[in-house]
């Protein structure tokens, strides 16, 4: 499959599940959940669907915990919403780059601090 269609479909499930997921799941164990990116595999069948949850690693663990409980529902409702002749499966995975970069930022910023007292 050319990957430009693939891109539209990857980018198409992404804006889909973010939107299912803040708008139609009401698990209180959610907290707030960002899909940063979505990868379907060559024949359409999985898709691992990465997700960015601000918090600590409890809220983390608890918000994957409700994306996988709900992920039947998640996957009807993505299925009405796209048009694939197989609706893939969804595998959620954590996104910590956000997390990562942060703490680059956190680091660079100390090091830039340092930089002009050593030279003085």
């Amino acid at each position: 499959m050319k990957a430009q269609r693939m891109a539209k479909i990857d980018h198409e499930i992404q804006r889909i599940l973010g939107t299912l997921i803040s708008q139609e799941l009401q698990d209180p164990r959610l907290a707030f959940v960002t899909v940063t990116h979505a990868e379907v595999s060559d024949d359409l069948r999985h898709c691992k669907v990465f997700v960015s949850v601000i918090g600590d690693r409890h809220q983390a663990r608890q918000s994957l915990d409700a994306l996988r409980h709900a992920g039947r529902f998640l996957r009807g409702e993505l299925g009405r919403k796209i048009d694939l002749r197989h609706t893939p499966e969804l595998v959620f995975i954590e996104d910590r780059s956000a997390e990562r970069a942060i703490a680059l930022a956190k680091t660079l910023r100390e090091a830039a601090a340092q930089a002009p007292a050593e030279e003085s």
